[in-house]
């Protein structure tokens, strides 16, 4: 019976497949099995830092060996070192408020679960008054780095990890180049923040844009591929208005282009004489 229970636990081990990360932080001196292998059945203390350092390196195949040693053979690693970093002891309330906030301030929606923060180093204390300052886009991403610069110009990074579902719009049926967004054409859905090439679109772009580009079924709207509805289209037939010295004149013409509100455009009257005018409206124009 102990020779069956012997081997049922080998094969197992023999089993699993694990792959070890390039850095791990931890909360003692310790460096124990479960730090490497967080489902092992037994916890020991495989190495040690030294005592006045914050950090120790060790080369995988070394790890991989003891692993080994200890039963877990189908064990990787995607490089030739593994790094040991020591937690630090401070207080990171007030960066992950200041981040929370960034990216609450880019997504009309979002649900933030959690927000981890680890600095690069060990850091005994962090400075009475500092400048935060994150990335170039970070918001497009759920990981990235930050720094804080202190007083005297010194920099300190950090790594940060976001666990968050934001609002997207994803298109129902393929939309054609022009086609104004709205929820006739988009249905909105809750996914996870992962990466981006760009911020999605939210509820203030629907009935105020069109797609830049013919855009396929399931395609999650950006701001890369919307821009400003034309209120009026080439071809349409559009309102001319002439006000001068208390005196309104008003008569059809015919758009010889696309108008975005504001747009000096081209139309052509009746008579084939064509004007310059300026987009004030939905089919809606006016003579400067």
């Amino acid at each position: 019976m102990l020779m069956k229970i012997f081997f049922i636990l080998s094969f197992t081990l023999n089993l699993f497949s694990y792959t070890l990360s390039s850095t791990y932080y931890i909360d003692s001196k310790n460096i124990k099995l479960q730090h490497l292998i967080p489902h092992a059945k037994y916890n020991i203390t495989l190495y040690k830092i030294d005592k006045n350092n914050h950090t120790k390196k060790i080369k995988a195949q070394t790890i991989l060996t003891l692993l080994k040693q200890h039963g877990f053979k189908n064990i990787k690693t995607s490089g030739r070192y593994i790094k040991f970093i020591e937690k630090s002891p401070i207080y990171l309330d007030s960066m992950k408020s200041s981040i929370k906030k960034y990216y609450k301030e880019k997504y009309l929606n979002i649900i933030i679960s959690s927000l981890t923060i680890i600095p690069r180093r060990y850091i005994q204390n962090l400075p009475h008054s500092y400048e935060l300052k994150l990335q170039k886009n970070a918001y497009l991403k759920k990981s990235g780095i930050f720094s804080i610069k202190t007083l005297n110009n010194k920099r300190i990074y950090f790594d940060f990890f976001l666990d968050a579902m934001v609002e997207v719009y994803e298109t129902r049926t393929p939309i054609k180049k022009g086609e104004r967004i709205s929820l006739l054409n988009t249905k909105r859905k809750y996914i996870k923040l992962d990466k981006f090439r760009a911020l999605p679109i939210n509820t203030t772009h629907l009935n105020k844009t069109q797609v830049k580009r013919n855009t396929k079924i399931n395609s999650i709207l950006n701001l890369r591929d919307i821009e400003t509805l034309n209120l009026v289209k080439k071809g349409a037939h559009v309102s001319v208005r002439l006000n001068n010295n208390n005196i309104s004149i008003s008569f059809s013409a015919k758009a010889l282009q696309n108008g975005k509100l504001r747009d000096i455009i081209t139309i052509q009257k009746n008579d084939k004489k064509r004007l310059k005018v300026k987009v004030v409206g939905h089919n809606q124009v006016e003579i400067q």
